[in-house]
């Protein structure tokens, strides 16, 4: 199995944070490649600058713990762009509605504790 971690699950992994689902953290150890998107980088940018207390990483220190835990990167490519305006609007995040576009178009299976995004079928895993 491949997996797309959500920027939540993503950086529990890499903190060994007690909120990472125990689902979630089997789920990784089991797959053969885990990613993480540039759009998680973006987003842990704009709320790490923003000063936001639920950011508590800058995105170059996430992406030295990723790139620590082995994680492969994902680059936003035109089709994943282009995928997320034909995404039904079960979720109005955008960051979220990138990833979810992202792992169906590559295939993967985007890991998240976000039950919404569970709405968009079987290119998403619920972790919860």
């Amino acid at each position: 199995m491949r997996l797309l971690l959500d920027t939540h699950i993503a950086l529990w992994a890499v903190i060994g944070s007690r909120a990472l689902p125990a689902r979630a953290a089997e789920a990784i150890l089991a797959a053969d490649e885990v990613f993480v998107s540039v759009a998680t980088l973006w987003e842990i940018a704009i709320k790490h600058a923003l000063a936001k207390g639920s950011m508590p990483v800058s995105a170059g220190q996430a992406l030295a713990a990723f790139d620590e835990a082995g994680y492969a990167r994902l680059d936003i490519r035109p089709a994943h762009a282009l995928r997320v305006e034909a995404l039904p609007p079960i979720h109005r995040d955008p960051f979220d509605r990138l990833l979810v576009a992202q792992a169906q178009a590559e295939p993967l299976i985007l890991l998240t504790a976000d039950p919404v995004l569970a709405g968009y079928g079987t290119a998403v895993m619920n972790a919860g």
